[in-house]
């Protein structure tokens, strides 16, 4: 797994813990990050919303310099399942 999954993984830990839904971030060209009741891993599973980013976006969420629903709306980050669950997601990460 690259290093960039591992710190992620790391940093989603401290702000997230565990989560009520699965969900996953798919980082281009690094690899996919899984977040759910066990908490945050590198893993590519089944998801009931998953999240695709550039490395950039993805830490510029996760740093707080890049608000995820502007990020959406401009297309640099991209959301297939269920949007109530990235709202969740997206809450649990501020």
């Amino acid at each position: 797994m690259s290093n960039v999954v591992n710190a992620a993984v790391e940093k989603l830990n401290e702000k997230i813990g565990t989560f009520g839904s699965t969900a996953k971030f798919v980082i281009e060209d690094e690899g996919a990050i899984m977040i759910d009741q066990n908490g945050v891993r590198a893993g590519d599973e089944e998801a009931e919303v998953t999240l695709f980013a550039s490395r950039d976006t993805f830490e510029g969420i996760l740093n707080g310099s890049v608000n995820p629903a502007t990020a959406f709306m401009m297309g640099k980050l991209r959301i297939d399942g269920s949007m109530g669950v990235a709202m969740q997601l997206g809450q649990a990460l501020s």
